[in-house]
This record gives structure tokens, sequence and C-alpha cells, in this order.
């Protein structure tokens, strides 16, 4: 029976279980068998590796009828994938991955060190919306095989060098039982063969700042005698992945709305200046236009209403997963240039202010959206914008996020006035990251944010509290707020 029954608010449609193969003639069977037995909705993706033992034949031989579960419905899919030559753990995962269509996706050995019936357990961190990845712990567990003592110092070392480099606190970095949100793991990019894998992603969604979760799990592992394939080379490798993916920013080759979501997470500090420059002017009921995955919700959490909105599915779920519990929060489809769903917002909700960070560059026509805007809200009703400031300042890191274009502080206030709204405020902000915008995509000509670079610029935020005492002649972004005066035909 499953350890961890899926949570029912949460309902799961598929979980998408990658099973890499490589020689695994005597336990094939038994392992696919166990997996097809979980009465859990599922699909099995089995990738082998160019196995040389027969286990290719068996595979071949199966079919969706041999593995059918006693309840006849749990099993959604069987998916038998070929490599025409050995090319290791890592890339039977990549080959996986790319033909997954379950909203999680679970790692399996297929030997039998891991437990198929405790998937459950795996994956309700993220069902009940705390967690993106959950590392199957064998170290946290109540019972284990007793196993060979230089493996696990292996392990012990290759972990504690993991955390010093991703500032994690894992127990078990090796564990070869992850699951993942199908969505982010697909839009990482995995470049290890071999049993680098599992320091390699760990680096990743250590940038990313993915909220991870630990479960103890149970281990049953294998000794070298009974099939088990990593050896001390495999362990030097896995020092050279970590350090290498400590050093190397290769995350965002992909997905440039991943890359600046999960970027902007991590800069805690000065997410935390940016909402303070807006707060003053935001009243009790707020819709925040282009929410994202919630980098500025947590800070309105004291309001008596917060109307969470974007256009993007995948952010959409992110936020549902993240504020389910928040009573005052509201998550809503909402696209900016559809006036009848603003109508509909301002009549549910009532608002008495909108929040729009980094938006407006985004949308081709503009002034449609400000109107769009205008219909959320009351005479009187009050509209913060952030948007980025200074068109010389244009470059190919704007283009790789999706801006189209960037503002001086007269247009601001001209379209404002004409999409119905009397201007209070138009200042530029953030000089510091203006610098810092100018060197990377002007100079250097990058096309993507520096991570590194982010996250020394939020160790030194507190500088940018000395605005406040400025008028800034420049900024990275230009901050407007501006009251409703007029209803817009």
């Amino acid at each position: 029976m499953v350890t961890s029954a899926t949570p029912k608010n949460f309902p799961l449609k598929c979980l998408s279980v990658i099973v890499p193969v490589y020689n695994e003639l005597t336990t094939i069977r038994q392992i696919l068998t166990r997996i097809a037995s979980v009465p859990l909705p599922k699909e099995i993706i089995v990738v082998d590796d160019a196995s040389t033992d027969g286990t290719a034949d068996i595979l071949r031989k199966m079919t969706r009828e041999t593995l059918a579960p006693a309840d006849g419905d749990s099993l959604l899919g069987f998916k038998v994938l070929f490599h025409d030559r050995n090319r290791g753990k890592g890339a039977g995962i990549r080959t996986g991955i790319s033909h997954a269509t379950g909203e999680l996706l679970v790692v399996q050995d297929a030997d039998l060190e891991y437990d198929p019936f405790e998937y459950g357990k795996l994956i309700e961190p993220i069902l009940c919306g705390d967690a993106d990845v959950v590392y199957g712990s064998r170290f946290r567990g109540e019972r284990q095989r007793v196993h060979l003592y230089w493996h696990r110092m292996g392990n012990t070392i290759l972990t504690m060098l993991s955390n010093i480099c991703t500032n994690l606190n894992l127990s078990d970095m090796e564990t070869c039982f992850k699951a993942f949100k199908t969505d982010i793991i697909r839009n990482i990019p995995l470049r290890s063969n071999r049993f680098g894998f599992d320091p390699e992603v760990t680096a990743k969604v250590a940038k990313l700042r993915l909220v991870i979760y630990e479960v103890p799990i149970t281990y049953r592992g294998r000794g070298y005698e009974e099939g088990k394939k990593i050896n001390w080379r495999d362990g030097v490798a896995a020092v050279y992945t970590i350090l290498k993916f400590w050093l190397l920013d290769d995350l965002y080759d992909k997905t440039h709305d991943l890359s600046t979501i999960r970027k902007m997470e991590g800069a805690g500090l000065y997410n935390e200046w940016l909402f303070s420059q807006c707060r003053p002017y935001l009243g009790d009921r707020v819709v925040e236009v282009g929410a994202g995955t919630g980098n500025m919700i947590k800070y309105m959490l004291n309001k008596d209403l917060v109307v969470a909105t974007d256009v993007n599915s995948t952010s959409l779920d992110e936020l549902n997963r993240k504020y389910a519990g928040a009573s005052n929060v509201k998550i809503e489809a909402f696209d900016v240039l559809r006036p009848q769903m603003a109508n509909q917002i301002a009549r549910e909700f009532s608002p008495d202010s909108v929040l729009a960070v980094n938006v407006l560059e985004q949308i081709e026509d503009e002034k449609a959206a400000l109107k769009s805007l205008n219909r959320l809200l009351p005479v009187n009703g009050r509209i913060v914008l952030l948007v980025p400031a200074h068109e010389r300042l244009f470059s190919n890191i704007d283009k790789n996020l999706g801006y189209l274009r960037r503002y001086s502080r007269k247009r601001m206030m001209d379209l404002l006035s004409e999409a119905g709204f009397r201007v209070e405020k138009v200042r530029y902000v953030n000089m510091m990251g203006a610098l810092g915008w100018f060197v990377n995509g002007k100079i250097f000509r990058k096309r993507l944010l520096p991570s590194r670079q982010l996250r020394v610029f939020d160790w030194l935020v507190g500088a940018l509290r000395l605005e406040k005492y400025l008028n800034p002649p420049f900024g990275l972004s230009v901050l407007a707020v501006a009251q409703k005066v007029q209803d817009l035909s």
C-alpha cells in the first residue's frame, strides 16, 4: 500500500516515472511490475541504455497488458525507449524527461534499492504546495539495510561538498529517488551523461532557488556482487561535477521566463526593497497584474485582499500551490488586453489599487493595457507601476526577457494622463542597477542576467536605501504612481 496518500485537494492527473536501465536482467521485470502496482495515476517511461545482457529483449516483449495493475486504471501509459549506444544514466534520464507528459516526475532506478510504494510519500510535499523538488533521503529513514562503510562515507563527503557549494542542508544529495515538477525539470538544461546527474541537478535547483524538501525513505542497498555499478571513479567525477556547476552558470539557455522568475526569487533583499518603494501607495484591496510566482505577494499578506493575476498558466498553477491556504489571496487569470476580464475582476473584488511590476514593457499595445487597468479601479483608485527606464539602456538582455521597450519619466506621465490618470509621482529608482545593466548589456553585450552578480547586488542592496535622501537623475526603473480621475469608455 502507498505509504502516504495523495492529498484530495490536489488531485494528481499523471505521475511520470522515469526508469533508466542498463543491464538489469534479473530485476527489470520485477521493478516494472511493482511500479505498475502502485495505485497512483502514472505513466512508466523506460529508457534502455544499450543493455548487453538481454534486458532489452525482455523490454521488447513486455506490453501494457502484462503490467496491468489490479485496479486496471492507474497505468496510463507504458513507453520503452532504446539508446543505440551506451550513453550513461544521466543521458537516459534526459531522454525520459523529454517524453514525460505527467505534471510530476519521479526518477526510479531499475534495481530494487528504492521502493515504488513510497511514491506517495515522495510527491506529497509538491502536491500540498510546499515543495518544487523532493529528495528521498536514505539517511533520515527509520529502517535501512546495513551497507558498505566506504560507500556511505563517499556519499557523506559528496553531500557535504555539495552543501558547501549550494548552501543547502541536504542529508543525501546522491539519492537516486527524487521527485520534480515536470515543467521545472524539463526547463533545466542537464549535461551529465553518467552518474553526475545527481550533483548537477542539485547545483541547478539550488541556483534556481527552488523549494526543496527531504523525506525519509526505505533503502535496500545492493553490494557490487549484486550488480551495483557506481565506483570510486564516479566519486571523483561527482567532485568535478559539483565544482563545475558551482562555477558555471548555464541554466538559462532554454527559457528566459524561468530564468528571470527564479533568479528574482533568489534576490530576497532586493525584492523587499523594491516593494518598499511601492508600499506607501497601495491600499487594502490590491490587484497585482503579472504576479509571476508571487515575489511580491508575500509582502502583502497583511492586506484585506490581494488578487494575484497572470496570463501564464504555469505561473497560475505555481501561485495556487503557494497561496492555497491564504484566505485573503485570490488567484485569477487576467489578460490586460481583454477589457471584459478587467470589468469582471473589478465587479467581483472591488480593488482600490493596482500593482504592476515589469509588466507594461512586455505588452505590445501599451495604451490599450493602461486603459484596461483603468477599468479595474474606481475613481480615486491608485495605480503603481514599475517599468524599465532609459531607452538607451535597451539591449539583448531586454530582448531575452521579453521587453519591447524602455521608458522615460515623461513618456510614463503622458501615457498615464492619456489613460485617465492623474500623475502623483514619477521617479527613477535603482541607480546602481542601471550601471550594472549598462556594463552587461551595452559593453559586454550579454543576453542573460548574471546570477552571481545578482546575488552580490542583493547583498549590497542596503546602498539603495540611500536613494530616499536623493532625487536620482537616472535608474534601472521608473516608478510611477497615479490616481484614476475618469472612466474610459
